[in-house]
């Protein structure tokens, strides 16, 4: 499946697996990208420099495939740049930003050949990543899981606006997680798509517990839903009391500082680390409702292009 994404990123297929904090480490990424995706490592969940450059190292020592290292600089509040020098002395050839301005990263990746990518989810933010140096957006509709745009804009209209756009290649977030996802993306003009929840339900997903896992699996697409909208940084995680609680909170007018434990990094990993989902909270899109199995992440690429394919014989007899 050769669009200009996977020209651009050097993959056989146009997936990209999402930053996941505290999930996307070596295994998930090597696994990605041995598939035929491209694999990511999350920056900004690591503790230091050094730590990245030895998480790089070890996805080195798993595939010889291409794979990204994403910044999550919105969310964490804290410095990045010695990160991403990092990323940049080890010839990382994919960097994808979330959340916050991409531009002073951009600036200092200049002069270095890093394709560039940028999560958006809104036209407007599209079309600044554009102007400001992105190889690629990828667009991310209210269906998904993690921070969101504050629009509530659906894939289905979010996709083929941003396409209509920018010049760069889109590729499509936000409720994909088989193979009729990413036909559907790919005929709403987008040339790949962003996958992050399908991909915890993996079992290179090593460092996500097994009660996290299990959610997913129970789930449907009611069993989600979106906090910290009354802090402007709506998120969507899967329904736990931990979850419920933030809910409570914020239909009772409680502001950050009330509110600031129970969203903390801290208490994300209480739940997908630890499986406490009394105390906890996880990120998850509505295709919880799609998602039955733990296979393998070669496993999950080999169903989706036979299903993508076994779609595209219909869809030509249909034309024809």
């Amino acid at each position: 499946m050769q669009t200009r994404v996977s020209e651009l990123l050097g993959v056989k297929y146009p997936v990209v697996q999402g930053g996941l904090a505290y999930l996307a480490y070596a295994e998930l990424a090597a696994a990605v990208s041995n598939a035929g995706g491209l694999g990511q490592i999350t920056a900004m969940s690591l503790p230091s420099a050094d730590a990245l450059r030895e998480e790089i190292h070890k996805v080195r020592k798993l595939t010889d495939k291409p794979f990204g290292v994403n910044f999550a600089i919105g969310q964490h509040g804290r410095p990045y740049e010695h990160m991403l020098d990092v990323a940049i002395e080890e010839g990382v050839k994919v960097v994808s930003v979330t959340g916050g301005n991409p531009e002073p990263l951009f600036r200092r990746m200049d002069g270095h050949d890093i394709k560039k990518l940028v999560l958006v989810a809104a036209v407007r933010q599209a079309q600044k990543a554009e102007s400001i140096g992105a190889d690629a957006v990828m667009a991310v509709g209210q269906e998904g899981g993690g921070h969101l745009g504050r629009d509530d804009i659906g894939t289905f209209v979010l996709i083929p606006r941003v396409v209509d756009s920018v010049n760069i290649p889109v590729l499509a977030s936000g409720g994909i997680g088989d193979g009729r996802g990413i036909m559907a993306a790919l005929a709403l003009g987008a040339e790949g798509v962003e996958m992050g929840t399908r991909f915890i339900a993996t079992q290179e997903c090593v460092h996500a517990h097994q009660a996290y896992k299990d959610a997913l699996l129970a789930g449907t697409e009611h069993d989600t839903a979106v906090i910290k909208r009354t802090l402007g940084a709506p998120a969507r995680v899967v329904r736990t009391p931990g979850s419920d609680h933030i809910l409570t909170l914020e239909q009772e007018g409680k502001g950050y500082e009330d509110l600031k434990e129970f969203i903390s990094g801290a208490r994300n990993r209480t739940f997908i680390y630890e499986g406490n989902p009394e105390e906890g909270f996880g990120w998850a899109g509505q295709v919880i409702g799609l998602i039955n199995d733990v296979p393998t992440v070669q496993e999950l690429f080999d169903r989706m292009f036979g299903q993508a394919t076994a779609i595209a014989n219909r869809l030509q007899i249909v034309t024809k």
